[in-house]
């Protein structure tokens, strides 16, 4: 960071990314209306540059043009610059990069785009050098080339952005229709034919998680039955573990593998691919009970608590790929490295973890398991004198500099990982997991909810920010579904109901049915968009419908069913034509045309009985079930009127299973209930 420059207005914002361009002598605003109304009163275009903090090429930009007098220079006297965090602002990102998407036919960030005083847009890009290179038009080329244009033919770029906003405009309206009765095959036969048989995935390179493929996988083998969609599964996950993707001294996940086999990450961690890949890793040990994937999960919590988690509970952001300017320095070795640190003990862990002389990368080490048996290396003796010398490695390597943390809060990723601990701490009785989730739902319900209800986006060092978008709502009401079914705590489905309500209120569209990215009471912007492409996230309309489905079946608010019909109707078309760009929502689908098992259990909740009855729910992978305790509280039924009727009988635990659309005598033995409840 330069900060030999006197700051520009970024100084005052909260955003780490903003902070990172505080002392570009680039004359920075940030979004708001003093910019544009500048660049009206001035007659000038406006030059967008929209990234993130731990984006490695939004600091390689920086570097080369934020940080260049002479790029600076131009932006200053014929543009007005204009910085946004996209983590912040998911909707302006969200807008501008359909945008470059379909000008260039791809994306990415750093974001680059050049408009007019009324936010229409005439020019999008990604990473410019300041110069030409490779073929690639330079940054001060391309702003002198503009300030031309505008001055000698600005009716043609006006012109040009008009086209662009009505292309889009008619591009977000949606054909109702219906989804095909065979999309769920189609599905699967889309990511068998995308698979890689050896390391997984559904890609060559880059190679991305993409959780949600998984975690359909595992439902469809449920459904089906089909060995083949839980072996693509289980080979995805062991490879992806193995790999340099997963950091073995530290632990937690990288965002994706620029190679087939999952060796070299991009290095920055992100909290959402550790939070779904927690999730699929749980999922995939109800089915198969293999220990590892308990341990994966466990190595992701224990990286996330040390590392994401500040003092009052609330996760943070992402972590960044560089440290001293360096892409991945932070967790490379020199094979003399470890043998000066681990001495006699060196040659078991260099063999362990494949470390070559000559390196892996760039003449350095990523260690891995890549080519191991995962069984073999199981055994205890093994584990335990490898995770000692892991240990001092790790301990060596926390003296290092440390790749740039963005601390900030968001809610929408925040839902995530609250689903996925109180999803594993459900699953393997781990009370940690569980207080760990309460602990941030908290945070998020005291810190992030505004005094007339309204959910936001952000929270950084004491400030909020934001109102809250349809992926903050979804995402976090997933997490509350999660955290009662794991606690049983009446007041977080409460919530759920309540957060579910306000997201109905703000966001869904009343004339054409979906919902908006962006509520009623948000910043109108060029474009109205519903998300529905499920990207390295699922997107937001796919968990709001996931998310009105539990809800309508543990509640019995059929309302609730018949928005997400309406939500398959709407985007039919879409799905219809690429099911692969759409998993989750056709996870959704799916999960909505089979029959749920809904489960009441009545009871004292410290009784043994009563533990025995959940722990039976927890350890199986019931995807298809919804579970309500009857703690017999006035909140409870409110929520659920019929929860009356399910009471305990013969003064023990009892269950109360429906199955097939038909309620089944209540039983208080086990083995009955484990009978009932195999789906």
């Amino acid at each position: 960071m330069n900060l030999t420059n006197k700051p520009n207005r970024l100084i005052n914002e909260k955003s780490p990314y903003l902070l990172q361009h505080a002392h570009n002598p680039v004359d920075w605003y940030p979004w708001g209306e003093e910019a544009f109304n500048k660049a009206d009163r001035e007659n000038k275009p406006v030059f967008l540059s929209v990234g993130y903090s731990t984006c490695h090429w939004c600091h390689v930009m920086n570097r080369e043009s934020f940080e260049d007098e002479e790029v600076a220079e131009i932006l200053n006297k014929y543009f007005v610059a204009i910085k946004v965090d996209r983590e912040e602002r998911p909707d302006i990102d969200n807008i501008y990069m359909s945008v470059c998407q379909a000008i260039t036919g791809s994306g990415g960030w750093p974001l680059t785009i050049i408009m007019t005083a009324e936010k229409k847009p005439f020019f999008a890009g990604t990473y410019l050098p300041k110069i030409e290179k490779y073929g690639q038009i330079g940054i001060i080329e391309l702003l002198d080339k503009v300030n031309t244009m505008w001055i000698q033919k600005k009716d043609k770029l006006l012109e040009s952005s008009n086209n662009i906003v009505d292309f889009l405009q008619n591009d977000t309206v949606d054909k109702k229709g219906k989804i095909n009765e065979d999309i769920i095959d189609e599905a699967y036969n889309s990511l068998k034919n995308a698979y890689d048989p050896v390391f997984g995935g559904f890609s060559d390179s880059p190679k991305f998680p993409i959780p949600h493929n998984l975690s359909f996988l595992l439902r469809y083998y449920k459904i089906k039955g089909d060995r083949e969609a839980l072996q693509m599964v289980e080979n995805t996950l062991d490879s992806m573990y193995s790999g340099g993707i997963f950091d073995h001294i530290g632990f937690g996940f990288a965002r994706y593998s620029v190679d087939s086999k999952w060796l070299v990450p991009h290095f920055e961690k992100m909290l959402y691919d550790n939070a779904l890949l927690a999730i699929v890793y749980t999922e995939t040990y109800q089915i198969t009970h293999k220990n590892r994937y308990k341990e994966i999960v466990q190595k992701i919590f224990d990286y996330t608590l040390r590392d994401m988690t500040n003092e009052d509970g609330g996760f943070y952001s992402a972590e960044d790929a560089d440290s001293e300017g360096v892409e991945g320095k932070f967790y490379l070795w020199d094979k003399s490295e470890i043998e000066n640190i681990l001495e006699e003990d060196a040659d078991l862990f260099n063999s362990y973890y494949n470390i070559k002389s000559k390196g892996n990368f760039e003449g350095r080490n990523i260690p891995n398991l890549i080519g191991e048996d995962l069984e073999e290396l199981e055994n205890e003796e093994t584990k335990n004198k490898i995770n000692r010398l892991r240990e001092k490695l790790f301990n060596y390597r926390e003296k290092r500099v440390h790749p740039h943390k963005d601390d900030k809060i968001l809610t929408a990723w925040n839902g995530l990982m609250i689903a996925a601990m109180a999803y594993a701490g459900k699953v393997f009785k781990i009370e940690a997991y569980k207080k760990a989730a309460k602990k941030a739902s908290d945070f998020i319900l005291a810190n992030l909810i505004d005094n007339r209800g309204r959910l936001l986006c952000r929270y950084r060092d004491g400030e909020t920010g934001n109102v809250g978008f349809l992926d903050d709502y979804a995402f976090f009401v997933f997490g509350l579904i999660e955290l009662y079914e794991a606690t049983f705590e009446v007041h977080y489905l409460k919530k759920a109901v309540d957060l579910n309500g306000e997201m109905i209120k703000y966001f869904w569209d009343e004339e054409n049915s979906g919902f908006f990215f962006y509520g009623k009471d948000s910043e109108e912007l060029i474009l109205k968009t519903k998300e529905i492409y499920d990207g390295a996230l699922p997107s937001g309309n796919s968990v709001a419908a996931m998310n009105l489905i539990r809800l309508s079946r543990i509640t019995g608010d059929v309302q609730l069913e018949e928005k997400v019909a309406e939500i398959f109707s709407l985007f039919s078309e879409k799905i219809n034509k690429v099911p692969l760009g759409y998993i989750n929502t056709i996870s959704a689908f799916l999960t909505n045309t089979v029959p749920d098992i809904h489960i009441v259990i009545a009871g004292d909740k410290d009784d043994v009985n009563t533990k025995t009855l959940i722990d039976e729910i927890n350890k199986r992978f019931l995807l298809f079930a919804s579970v309500v305790f009857n703690d017999e509280s006035d909140e409870l039924s409110k929520l659920i009127p019929y929860i009356e009727d399910n009471k305990v009988v013969n003064n023990k635990a009892t269950a109360y299973v429906c199955k097939n659309k038909a309620c089944l005598t209540p039983v208080n033995d086990v083995k009955e209930f484990m009978d009932l409840i195999e789906e």
